[in-house]
């Protein structure tokens, strides 16, 4: 019987997790595993942490959610701190594991991280089997090599929608061999990050609480409980409620449900229920977020750089103190101001204001644009790499835009998506009375 450690990273659910699924295969004995790496929890060159209260929370959460469903099933979670290499590797002499399993990613840090295990495990002969799971299509189903994947989106939709069939997902584990005589350790509360203990604004769109659980809730919800998967098109662009659109990224980030899993409810729904402009619409939202992932594979390091893929300069200024005017919300320009605000008061922002306050951002104040993507990794409780650094780089015209940039005009948007000015009410009066 052989021994193997699954190192959970981005991949925090049970269901569709083909990395547990092989390691709990052939009675094997398992220890799954999460690292608190210090690096993820530094601070930014502009001097804020790099993940904030919300994301934090979120995670904590999340592994909350993910160590009782391995209870469930006879396992556990083990929770370490330290660099991740030399964590698991330690782990792997102290247990003398044979396998090790995780969840192949594809932004440059993780991927470094990834490769230095691989480094320390091959001196000691043990196998670092990566699985990919992040993303809805498979690398080795899409039509290309990575390093040939189309640079716009468009081409990358067609020629993928004709060829790729998305995979069966893999079933939970209905049972884990876990020996228990590691000590688990205990996961942390926020005050251990020293990050502040943040409230959430009762303004907030949704009070997202992480797991697997509560992915699988929200999307119940979302779908079958209150049927809006068939209006989702029409209303995606709003910015007010819980329900203008999924809301499903702040899990699919972390993994707490694949995209796979929502990809299939999503055929299911238009089998049981209606198969409409808006069934594709969610399908095409998952379609872009893939495109960020197999961009972020083939691109590397680059897409977290001034210049982008495209390597072009843009016509910035590192000029902090429009910066933290945008920051704090407090421009002058209340629409930008609103979502600013938040942003800042709850974690979350449509994507309509994502897009807005971005271009205002590089556009308008022509700031370093990767200044504005670092902030809202440290906002967003959906930070994703891929999705974030790519979205920046598209508007600011470095990224996958054909059009190179995109400049929104701010008068022109309030007035077709707030129209009445109760989504700048709600947030500059309420927060700022």
């Amino acid at each position: 019987m052989s021994k193997a450690i699954v190192w959970f990273r981005n991949d925090l659910r049970i269901k569709d997790n083909e990395a547990l699924w092989k390691a709990c295969q052939n009675g094997n004995e398992v220890y799954p595993v999460y690292v608190f790496d210090p690096r993820y929890f530094g601070t930014t060159t502009l001097g804020f942490e790099r993940i904030g209260s919300f994301r934090a929370q979120f995670l904590l959460e999340s592994l909350e959610g993910l160590k009782s469903n391995l209870q469930k099933i006879g396992g556990d979670l083990i929770i370490r701190h330290g660099k991740c290499e030399k964590v698991i590797a330690e782990l792997v002499d102290t247990l003398k594991i044979d396998q090790v399993y995780c969840g192949k990613e594809v932004a440059h840090e993780e991927q470094q991280m990834a490769d230095k295990l691989e480094e320390e495990l091959i001196k000691k002969g043990i196998s670092l089997i990566q699985c990919w799971q992040s993303a809805m299509y498979h690398e080795q189903d899409v039509p290309w090599p990575i390093k040939q994947v189309p640079d716009v989106f468009t081409s990358f939709r067609k020629e993928s929608e004709k060829t790729v069939e998305v995979r069966e997902e893999f079933k939970a584990p209905t049972a884990i061999n876990y020996p228990g005589n590691v000590d688990p350790g205990v996961l942390p509360e926020l005050c251990a990050f020293r990050l502040p203990n943040e409230k959430r604004h009762k303004n907030a769109v949704l009070d997202f609480k992480g797991g697997e659980k509560q992915a699988w809730k929200r999307l119940n919800d979302y779908f079958w409980k209150d049927d809006l998967l068939k209006t989702y098109k029409n209303t995606r662009n709003e910015l007010i409620g819980k329900n203008y659109s999924s809301k499903f990224s702040p899990w699919l980030a972390l993994g707490c449900i694949s995209a796979k899993s929502v990809y299939h409810e999503i055929k299911r729904y238009e089998q049981e229920r209606v198969k409409n402009s808006s069934t594709y619409w969610l399908f095409f939202e998952l379609l872009w977020r893939d495109f960020f992932k197999f961009m972020t594979k083939k691109h590397g390091k680059s897409i977290f750089l001034l210049t982008g893929i495209t390597g072009d300069a843009p016509h910035m200024e590192d000029n902090l103190e429009s910066f933290e005017r945008w920051r704090r919300g407090e421009t002058g320009e209340y629409f930008v101001d609103a979502n600013m605000t938040e942003l800042n008061e709850t974690g979350y922002m449509s994507n309509r204001g994502r897009q807005n306050v971005a271009s205002y951002l590089v556009h308008d104040l022509k700031v370093n644009w990767t200044w504005g993507a670092m902030w809202y990794e440290n906002r967003l409780v959906d930070y994703d790499p891929s999705s974030n650094w790519l979205n920046w780089a598209y508007i600011a015209g470095v990224g996958n835009d054909p059009q190179k940039g995109r400049k929104f005009i701010l008068e022109n948007q309030a007035l077709k998506y707030d129209p009445q000015g109760e989504y700048a009410k709600l947030w500059l009066k309420t927060v700022h009375k």
